[in-house]
């Protein structure tokens, strides 16, 4: 049954799945929200010169109108009505995109009701304005990830878009830091200007000063010419200063001071330059502690930290392992000119399951070897390097198979299983009994002696274990 027509300002659910839209049926009525739903956007346009929404809660990815195209629209009607975007699609794309447009919120698909409706709830009460800024059509490098943690990093990379705020990224080595920073900077008003990174830590102490902030011809010994730093470069855009826990102090305190007063001077000049750039620094050091050690100025560390970001370890995101494999082994493929290689099930299973002390870069370096050293366009297990298989490079000793233990229960759990505890229990015990049978030459009495369990507890598990005891 319709609401009725005189109702006032209800919330909006515009989505093609019915099965969604009878979900926040449900959930809205049961908290005695007034709600109205469309299957389509154009449904939902057509309505707005009748009725004038509170909140608007739309799929992104629907037949005609898309979400995207739906907001536009609405933000030029109701500039201030909150717009819950939902997708199954979880891209950087479509939270940039969503956010940029005006989105109160962007709500991944599949999301927990209660979740959904705190969100509705929200909006309600907060009833947010947001700045229309268009689209960004510059494509940003690739940021793929499905998992709640990725998730939480492109909300902040499509709130951040609009802003010039300094931004600190954290995480280990490998873990994509200056690929966020490139989005931040890509889908910034600053976009249109240079992006410039250097990573402090690879540039000797000696030239680091001039890298950063350029020289005077004459400053120093070899200087013919003059040059411009990288702050000078960077000029209007973005500079992204890699590895900051590891810049010497006395740089420490040139950086402090042009973050605090906006202005530096080259090595060896004397007239101040105004620094018009954003900072994006990263790190995979703890820096609170450096500041602790006396490594790190405290006031120059506050002044980084602004807005953090933390980026996820790999093995925090095991779900999106085999996406990004299948991602890098097609990439690696289109570099090298080569027909794409394809994981097994069990060398999927296998990767989902490593600890990836490199992470996103070992994975991708991994699927590079496999494109251009394993036999075959199926790749499985066997054919990967000996060092990720725990062979060649491994340290060997009694904890390699607790190693490998831990690695089948994470993949058994990441596929989704539940009571592993048996099944693995079996095959625990199979592989003792077999074994010590193989060193006793089939001899019962001795293998259990050796097992340290009973002769008839050892014959009842042959028997429950189908161990085969011919060989």
């Amino acid at each position: 049954m319709m609401p009725h027509e005189n109702v006032p300002n209800p919330v909006w659910i515009i989505d093609d799945d019915r099965s969604i839209r009878w979900v926040f049926e449900k959930a809205l009525a049961r908290e005695g929200i007034l709600h109205r739903t469309f299957g389509g956007a154009q449904e939902a346009l057509d309505r707005l010169p009748l009725e004038t929404p509170q909140v608007v809660v739309s799929d992104i990815r629907m037949p005609g109108t898309t979400g995207l195209e739906l907001m536009q629209q609405l933000k030029t009607r109701l500039p201030s009505t909150p717009i819950i975007i939902m997708t199954a699609y979880s891209d950087l794309e479509s939270a940039v995109a969503a956010f940029q447009g005006g989105a109160f919120e962007y709500l991944p698909k599949p999301f927990d009701v209660d979740h959904a409706v705190g969100l509705v709830r929200r909006a309600l009460d907060e009833n947010r304005k947001h700045i229309e800024l268009p689209v960004n059509d510059v494509e940003a490098p690739e940021i793929l990830g499905q998992a709640p943690a990725m998730q939480e990093v492109f909300r902040a990379i499509g709130r951040l878009s609009q802003s010039h705020a300094t931004v600190l990224i954290t995480g280990e080595s490998g873990t994509g830091k200056e690929l966020v920073a490139r989005a931040l900077h890509r889908h910034s008003p600053r976009s249109a200007k240079s992006f410039i990174a250097i990573n402090t830590a690879a540039i000797p102490k000696d030239l680091l000063e001039s890298e950063l902030f350029g020289h005077e011809r004459g400053a120093f010994t070899g200087a013919q010419t003059m040059r411009r730093g990288r702050f000078e470069q960077a000029e209007g855009g973005t500079l992204f200063l890699d590895e900051i826990g590891d810049m010497p102090p006395d740089l420490q305190t040139r950086l402090l001071r042009v973050l605090s007063d906006g202005h530096y001077y080259r090595v060896g000049g004397h007239t101040p330059l105004a620094a018009n750039v954003r900072v994006i620094a990263a790190t995979h050091q703890d820096l609170e502690a450096r500041v602790k050690q006396g490594l790190f100025r405290e006031d120059l560390y506050h002044r980084l930290n602004v807005i953090r970001l933390r980026l996820p370890a790999l093995r925090e995101r095991r779900e999106d392992i085999p996406m990004l494999a299948r991602h890098f082994l097609a990439k690696s493929a289109r570099e090298l000119g080569v027909d794409g290689k394809r994981l097994t099930e069990a060398a999927v299973q296998f990767f989902a399951a490593q600890d990836w002390a490199g992470n996103v870069r070992q994975l991708e370096n991994v699927c590079h070897w496999v494109t251009v050293m394993a036999p075959g366009q199926l790749v499985d297990v066997k054919d990967l390097p000996p060092e990720v298989r725990g062979e060649g490079g491994a340290t060997g000793g009694d904890g390699d198979w607790r190693r490998a233990l831990e690695r089948e229960v994470s993949a058994r759990l990441a596929r989704g299983e539940s009571d592993i505890a048996d099944p693995l229990t079996r095959d625990f015990e199979t592989a003792l009994i077999q074994k010590a049978l193989q060193h006793t030459g089939g001899r019962r009495i001795e293998a259990a002696t050796l097992l340290g369990i009973g002769r008839n507890t050892l014959t009842r598990k042959v028997q429950d274990l189908k161990i085969d005891t011919k060989d």
